[in-house]
């Protein structure tokens, strides 16, 4: 029987806590990391003007591919779920986010002579579909896994992180292997439409994935003993790990070789093009191991 500290993390994580929540019940902060093994080896015109809902597909298509498509002229406009340091996240008691991915897109949204600027958090498997429609966003960074799956909906630019998958349990239950999580009475957290479900689903077909809104939703419930374990981007399962989540470990790192990637808008061939220019760029002049060392505390 579930004592009254698991039925009321039970309730905030089945009722939807949000991150906001969560970092108010145990206040998680934003610092850099010097673990070297967070990951696994895991400038263009600004003349853009304001999108259009008329006309047809095509020209849309034949205008993206001279000019930036921009909802707002002068602007690039990001969506993310700002739930996954130390990538991207919203601090206790900010409205502004800060991580790498935010510390990378302001540098990239520099080298197009755009100002960059962020949506309200959104889910994370809404923020493809809100890209492939437009008029909302003109680029998604969330630490997207590039995937042929996804190619087919949007574009994504040239990788600028490496990632894997990290199995996160509790340290109280110690080691445990992939054949003991295959079993039909465990049950084990995922952050919805994320290569980690992917992964589940397929690697442990007996088991019950359970999709949830964002990683720390997945940590806490693994933490209160609701799921038997979580998996989630091995930088990010790591650091919470490390900063939050101490009773927590990451038991088992899944060798995947995932990319990430900036989504685009299929329509949008002019900005994919000078964003691609602009990461070989910050990669050039040292922009992107300086973050690298701000937020992973060692060049990637």
């Amino acid at each position: 029987m579930q004592n009254r500290n698991q039925s009321h993390i039970r309730n905030l994580v089945e009722g939807g806590m949000s991150r906001r929540q969560f970092v108010n019940a145990c206040g998680l902060g934003i610092v850099g990391m010097g673990a070297a093994t967070l990951l696994a080896g895991c400038g263009g015109s600004g003349s853009g003007s304001d999108s259009s809902s008329s006309g047809s597909s095509s020209s849309s298509s034949s205008k993206g591919a001279k000019e930036y498509i921009l909802v707002k002229k002068g602007k690039l406009i990001g969506v993310s779920d700002m739930s996954y340091p130390p990538l991207e996240s919203i601090p206790d008691g900010s409205t502004k986010p800060e991580g790498f991915e935010i510390d990378m897109m302001d540098a990239l949204a520099a080298k197009l002579n755009l100002e960059m600027e962020w949506l309200p958090a959104t889910k994370f498997d809404t923020i493809i579909p809100l890209i492939k429609q437009g008029g909302k966003a003109d680029v998604g960074v969330s630490a997207f896994t590039i995937t042929d799956d996804r190619k087919k909906e949007i574009n994504f630019t040239k990788p600028y992180l490496n990632s894997n998958q990290g199995l996160v349990n509790r340290k109280a239950d110690g080691k445990v292997s992939e054949d003991d999580l295959n079993a039909k009475d465990k049950q084990i957290a995922v952050q919805s439409g994320t290569t980690g479900e992917s992964w589940v689903k397929e690697n442990l077909p007996k088991a019950t994935c359970v999709p949830l809104d964002d990683a720390i939703q997945a940590m806490t419930g693994v933490q209160s003993g609701l799921y038997n374990a979580a998996v989630l981007d091995l930088p990010v399962a790591s650091y919470l790990c490390t900063k939050s989540y101490t009773d927590l470990q990451v038991d088992i790192q899944i060798a995947t070789g995932e990319q990430y990637g900036i989504v685009v808008s299929k329509k949008n061939t002019k900005l994919l093009k000078d964003l691609n220019s602009a990461i070989d760029a910050i990669k050039k002049d040292g922009t992107m191991d300086t973050l690298q060392k701000k937020w992973f505390g060692t060049t990637l």
